[in-house]
């Protein structure tokens, strides 16, 4: 650490000043000295960053071989030209491939056979040249084949720019819709689209109706959706006969539905809004299925006819199960697929609809991950899946649903002689304060003991009901090869063992995450799979709010942190309605122009709750360009923990200058925000090779 300290004395941290500002939050004044950063015209607030980007390289300078070394690494084991299982649609076999030094996917298809001659669609690498950032978003055929709508963002902000592309003369139409949101419909005419524009804070709130070759001027307001909480987002049924507009907060849900034959028609409601009944809708022939929470806290499944949808006519079709969460359902022609959620696993139940005949798709690995495939054809009896497990790279399958065999049609191909068998996983339970089992996914090389001493890596996620997937990362061998445990705790705020697991981390219960994070990482450490002084931990957005909230009750727990795109300053933010994430987050941590609410909220907001303690190492990342946690969130947290921490840890914010929530893009930029990362971990665990 010699070099290390040196490096110490001679660069310093950058010192962010203070400008004391007085903010009266529901009655409660209090300084907050650093929001002045918010303001992005100001040169300060660059220069501060650009500081912090200087010492971050600055600190890390001893580790560039060991990123190199990660890089190079991580980039042998990727097929760097590769192929993707092509999916029919149609008369078409659509697919992408991969080209050895090109940072972006082309998208193809073959017409009739996959012996065919290749039409190149769309390269985004043609696309991306000019720009350090680069998104695909809409990415749709219209019905007939011959026209493709897609939409690129160029700074990570999430504001889309729509483009149509004629794909008989790869003639682009003149007209662009700007400030445009990734969803998106055709009408069955080949000429009708609708498309979502965003408001000033990045809220897809309105509906437009547009006709190719007209000037968007003309473009028809079909819906403005003036509720803060809401999202609006346009879909397509399967079946391709119903364009579905679907209006939804965190807990209320409203779908409006028109005959995809008659774009110019009217959108007729199937249930208005009802405030925390949430549903979504499928389409088969003369029904319309609806899965929903109405009285049935783990969702049930209703079937309605199309030609009277009112919730009065909803049937039952499988009742609500208090150890089963209903996640979702796809209607094909003959059959229904039905997606569950069984002790802390995900499970697929297909059911024959002319007989009621059922079979239950099983799976054979303790922790695993499955979700539906590209599945564009109604007319079918083949469903195309994907699975994953953190020992198995993700599985391309496809499942006959008439003699329900599956066939293997890709298994992503993992360079450099990796074998699963070198690898075990396994999944174990923790005890919480309240004594509720939390489960803890692992994966480690053979010949691991549990002796306390392997270093171990610990992520989690635990907010808006989104369940961590266990699945395969082959960056992460990295990490494994040098001995390290990876852990996954699937915390309360997620909803790995049904929707209850949702509701007991939210609102006034939002706590349980926090607790429940700390138990896991307890539990071990009593268990002797690693100790706190080998223990790094990692989240980001609202996984970044619990490493900041556990870091500030538990630093003593974990030796190294990283907090990705952290969304920390929880009271501020929220109570800010000209933000993104303010009145409809509402329903997912509560409203602080409530009492109780703000009370509760600033009692854990990690920016709040900083205080003078020692705290571990910690490497923060931030865009400038997220749309989602703002990038001066990070910034204000790191300056304040600058201030106030006792000790001499390392404490490095990197912010991306031209990228947004999602960190750079293009894959091999990617590796290299990976390789950064794990070089942190690695050099502040001490196993950084001689």
């Amino acid at each position: 650490m010699a070099q290390e300290n040196h490096l110490l004395a001679a660069v310093p941290p950058p010192s962010a000043k203070k400008q004391p500002q007085v903010l009266e939050l529901h009655g409660d004044k209090r300084l907050d000295d650093y929001f002045w950063m918010r303001d992005r015209t100001n040169p300060e607030v660059i220069a501060y960053l650009e500081a912090e980007n200087a010492y971050t390289e600055a600190m890390m300078q001893h580790t560039e071989a060991l990123q190199a070394s990660l890089y190079n690494e991580m980039l042998a084991r990727i097929k760097e030209t590769d192929l993707s299982v092509p999916y029919r649609k149609d008369d078409y076999y659509y697919y992408s491939r991969t080209e050895e030094g090109k940072s972006y996917p082309i998208y193809c298809r073959k017409p009739g056979s996959l012996d065919a001659p290749e039409q190149v669609l769309l390269d985004q690498n043609e696309l991306a040249k000019g720009y350090e950032f680069f998104n695909l978003g809409v990415f749709q055929a219209s019905p007939n084949h011959q026209l493709l709508a897609y939409s690129v963002d160029t700074n990570g902000a999430e504001q889309y720019t729509l483009f149509f592309l004629d794909l008989t003369t790869s003639q682009l139409y003149p007209e662009t819709l700007a400030d445009t949101y990734f969803s998106f419909a055709w009408g069955n005419d080949n000429k009708t689209v609708f498309y979502t524009k965003v408001d000033a804070t990045n809220r897809p709130f309105k509906l437009f109706r547009h006709t190719l070759g007209t000037s968007p001027d003309e473009d028809v307001l079909i819906y403005h959706e003036k509720d803060e909480a809401y999202f609006l987002r346009i879909s397509k049924t399967r079946s391709q006969a119903y364009i579905l507009m679907s209006l939804g907060s965190n807990i209320t849900s409203e779908v409006h539905y028109l005959d995809a034959n008659n774009p110019t028609g009217s959108f007729q409601v199937i249930h208005p809004r009802q405030q925390g009944m949430e549903y979504s809708v499928e389409h088969h022939s003369d029904r319309f299925y609806i899965v929903t929470n109405d009285e049935a806290l783990n969702f049930k499944l209703m079937q309605t006819p199309v030609a009277s949808p009112a919730k009065e006519n909803w049937q039952t079709v499988i009742p609500h199960q208090d150890d089963v969460m209903l996640s979702g359902v796809s209607a094909f022609v003959d059959h229904l697929v039905i997606y569950e959620r069984k002790a802390g696993l995900p499970t697929i139940r297909v059911q024959k609809l002319s007989t009621g005949e059922e079979n239950e798709i099983t799976f054979p690995e303790p922790t695993y991950s499955v979700y539906e495939g590209s599945n564009p054809e109604f007319n079918t009896t083949t469903l195309r899946f994907n699975y994953t497990s953190l020992i198995t790279p993700s599985s391309v399958f496809d499942y006959d649903l008439e003699t329900y065999e599956r066939e293997l049609k890709k298994e992503t191909e993992v360079l450099g002689g990796y074998e699963k068998t070198q690898y075990e996983s396994e999944r174990i339970m923790a005890t919480a304060s309240d004594a509720t089992q939390i489960p803890i996914s692992l994966v480690y090389k053979q010949g691991i003991q549990k002796d306390g001493k392997n270093p171990l890596f610990l992520t989690a996620y635990g907010s808006y009901g989104a369940s961590y997937p266990a699945s395969f990362s082959s960056t992460r061998l990295s990490l494994l090869d040098r001995g390290v445990v990876f852990a996954i705790a699937h915390i309360r705020g997620g909803a790995e063992m049904g929707r209850k697991w949702y509701e007991e981390g939210k609102f006034l219960h939002k706590k349980n995450t926090f607790t429940d994070f700390i138990a896991c990482a307890e539990h071990l450490i009593t268990q002797k799979w690693t100790a706190s002084d080998r223990l790094a931990i990692s989240g980001g957005s609202a996984g970044g709010l619990l490493m900041g909230a556990v870091l500030n009750s538990r630093p003593d727990l974990f030796k190294v942190a990283h907090a990705a795109v952290p969304f920390v300053d929880v009271v501020t933010t929220i109570l800010d309605t000209s933000l993104p994430l303010s009145a409809m987050e509402w329903e997912e941590w509560g409203n602080p122009n409530n009492q109780t609410y703000y009370d509760y909220m600033k009692s854990y907001s990690p920016y709040d709750n900083v205080k003078a303690q020692d705290y571990p190492h910690l490497l923060i990342t931030a865009g400038l360009n997220d749309s989602r946690v703002k990038y001066w969130e990070p910034a204000k947290w790191t300056a304040k923990l600058r201030e106030l921490k006792t000790d001499n840890n390392l404490l490095l914010l990197k912010t991306n200058m031209g990228a947004g929530h999602g960190g750079a893009s293009g894959r091999y930029e990617s590796l290299k925000e990976i390789a950064f990362e794990y070089a942190f971990v690695l050099d502040r665990l001490g196993l950084v090779e001689a």
